[in-house]
C-alpha cells in the first residue's frame, strides 16, 4: 500500500482530521499539469489572495485523473500543535451519539477528529480482538482536541463532556496517556477489517451530509437495513458528517443476494441525497459510483462535466468514463 501527493490532490482526499484542519484542496496554492496534448499548464499562485481568471487548479482537484497528469504541486504547511488530547465516550444508542456530535460542534468547539462506531463495528472489532469494548453500547464516540494553549484543550473537553452526557453519554473519559490513547483509537482503525465476520461482500461507501442530519441519516440506514435483511455497519467521521457504510452481503456467490445489495446501496444514496449530502465525500467516484452520478447532478451539470472533459481530453485518453463522463 502507498499514497501519493498527486493521487491525494487527484481524489480531493479527507481522513480523520478534516473536522479541524479540512481536506486536501485546503492545502493546495498551485500546480503544474500535463495535458492530453502534452501542453503544460500551471495553475494557482504561491499567494494568499488570486482571483485572476477561472480557478484551473480547484478544476483539476478531485478530477480523479480524467483531465491532466499533475506534475509539480505547491503545498501549504502548517505548524504542528503543541498539545493533544483524546476523549472517549459510550452512548445508548447511533441517534443519541449523533445529537452529540451536532450539538457539541454548534457549541463552537472545534475537535481536530470525531469518530464513531455503531454496534455493529464495536461488536466486530471485539470479536476479533477481545480489546473490552463495551459491546452493548449503541455507539461509541472518540474525540481528539489539539492546539497550543493546555488550558484552550481543557475547555474544549469540559464542553464536550457537558455536550456528550447532555445527549446521553453513559460515561465519558479522557486517555491518560499515549498508551491509553493508543489503545482507545485501535477500535476505529481496525474497524473496516473486522465487520468482515458480517459477510463475504462489503460494498462500502462514504457518504457525506450535514452534520445535522446525522441522525436522520443513520437512522434511514437502519431502516433500509431491516427492509432488506442486510448488516449495514457504519463508523466514520462524523466530525465533518461522513459516514462509510458497509452493505454486507453474505453470500457473494449469491447473484439475488448481490442485486439486492446494490439496491440497499441505491437507496442509501437516495437518502444521502435528499438529505442535502453527497456520494462521497473522500474516495472519489470512479467506476463504481459512475452509475449513481443522476442521483446528485441533474442532466444540465452532467453536460457542463462532460464538456470539461472534452475541453481538457478530447479524445478520451485519461481514465475513460470515470465519473460516468
Amino acid at each position: 500500500e502507498y499514497s501519493s501527493l498527486g493521487g491525494n490532490v487527484s481524489e480531493n482526499a479527507g481522513g480523520m482530521r478534516a473536522a479541524k484542519y479540512g481536506i486536501t484542496k485546503d492545502y493546495v496554492m498551485a500546480l503544474r499539469a500535463v495535458l492530453p496534448s502534452g501542453e503544460i499548464i500551471r495553475a494557482g499562485k504561491r499567494t494568499i489572495k488570486d482571483v485572476a481568471g477561472y480557478n484551473l487548479a480547484g478544476i483539476l482537484i478531485a478530477s480523479e485523473g480524467s483531465l491532466a497528469v499533475l506534475s509539480e504541486l505547491t503545498l501549504k504547511l502548517i505548524p504542528l500543535p503543541k498539545f493533544k488530547k483524546t476523549a472517549f465516550a459510550i452512548f445508548p444508542s447511533v441517534k443519541s451519539a449523533m445529537n452529540a456530535v451536532y450539538k457539541s460542534l454548534a457549541s463552537g468547539v472545534s475537535p481536530v477528529s470525531m469518530e464513531f462506531l455503531d454496534n455493529l463495528s464495536i461488536r466486530a472489532v471485539e470479536s476479533k480482538f477481545n480489546k473490552g469494548l463495551p459491546i452493548e453500547a449503541g455507539a461509541i464516540l472518540i474525540a481528539d482536541v489539539d492546539g497550543n494553549v493546555k488550558e484552550a484543550i481543557d475547555e474544549d473537553l469540559r464542553n464536550l463532556e457537558y455536550y456528550f452526557l447532555e445527549a446521553g453519554a453513559s460515561e465519558f473519559k479522557i486517555a491518560k496517556d499515549e498508551q491509553e490513547t493508543a489503545d482507545i483509537w485501535f477500535a476505529r482503525r481496525n474497524c473496516s477489517q473486522s465487520i468482515a465476520m458480517y459477510g463475504t461482500l462489503k460494498l462500502n461507501e462514504d457518504i457525506t451530509v450535514p452534520r445535522s442530519k446525522l441522525p436522520t441519516l443513520l437512522e434511514g440506514i437502519d431502516e433500509i437495513s431491516k427492509k432488506y435483511g442486510f448488516k449495514i455497519p457504519c463508523f466514520g467521521h462524523t466530525g465533518d458528517g461522513n459516514v462509510h457504510t458497509n452493505v454486507m452481503v453474505p453470500d457473494k456467490n449469491d447473484k439475488e443476494q448481490v442485486k439486492k445489495g446494490y439496491e440497499a446501496v441505491e437507496e442509501i444514496f437516495k437518502l444521502t441525497v435528499k438529505l442535502g449530502g453527497t456520494l462521497s465525500g473522500e474516495h472519489g467516484i470512479g467506476l463504481s459510483k459512475a452509475p449513481f452520478m443522476n442521483l446528485a447532478f441533474s442532466e444540465a451539470e452532467m453536460n457542463l462535466m462532460r464538456n470539461i472533459k472534452k475541453a481538457f481530453d478530447p479524445n478520451n485518453i485519461l481514465n475513460p468514463f470515470k465519473m460516468g463522463l
